[in-house]
């Protein structure tokens, strides 16, 4: 009588990396297909006028009039030395009705070196007292010259920067540079950083 041969056992082998970079990669496109229109829409429209809160949002692509630059073209910019650096991170102010005696410090603001900070220029409305010390500002910065490059910049996701950019466009400053990344993207690349004091206002 012939005796029943133990079945050959299967061997599986794991996938190697190459079937699993396609697996990876086809479970990929296929969340993106299962994922709701609305997170795949990222764009953000220009708005007509200057943006208000939130300001700490994301941000358009583009900036009408402007031209709009990555970190390592900002940082191109800076090493060449002929555009002006403005932040305009905007300052918070000294709260109401200290206790007496309390010292009241400003927070320290690492910035891009050489940079000017002109601070709360970028709200969606400003006071004429404010409009003046930021043409002020602009002034010092370019030379009293409006065709002088001028960058703008703030944190990234800032549209602080965004409506500061799009204010000196409507000042006549004919090559605005808007860098939305800001210090952020700058400090992320392990550019230098440096500690800035803001412009002071007119007395």
């Amino acid at each position: 009588m012939q005796t029943a041969q133990p079945a050959a056992k299967l061997q599986v082998r794991a996938p190697d990396r190459r079937s699993r970079v396609r697996l990876f990669a086809l479970l990929g496109l296929a969340a993106v297909f299962l994922l709701p229109a609305p997170l795949l829409a990222q764009d953000v429209p220009e708005p007509s006028g200057y943006r208000g809160e939130p300001y700490r949002a994301p941000v358009p692509d583009t900036l009408q009039g402007g031209h709009v630059v990555s970190t390592e073209e900002a940082h191109a910019l800076w090493q060449e030395g002929d555009t002006a650096f403005i932040d305009v991170l905007p300052r918070a102010p000294k709260p109401k009705n200290l206790p007496a005696g309390t010292i009241w410090r400003d927070k320290r603001r690492l910035s891009i070196p050489g940079s000017i900070w002109l601070p709360n220029v970028g709200y969606e409305q400003i006071a004429d007292t404010t409009a003046d010390y930021f043409r002020a500002g602009l002034t010092k910065a370019s030379g009293s010259d409006a065709a002088h490059p001028v960058l703008f910049f703030c944190l990234d996701d800032c549209w602080m920067s965004w409506n500061a950019a799009k204010r000196a466009l409507e000042y006549g400053y004919r090559t605005v540079y808007w860098y939305p990344e800001g210090t952020d993207g700058w400090d992320f690349e392990d550019y230098p950083l440096e500690e800035l004091k803001p412009e002071p206002e007119p007395q």
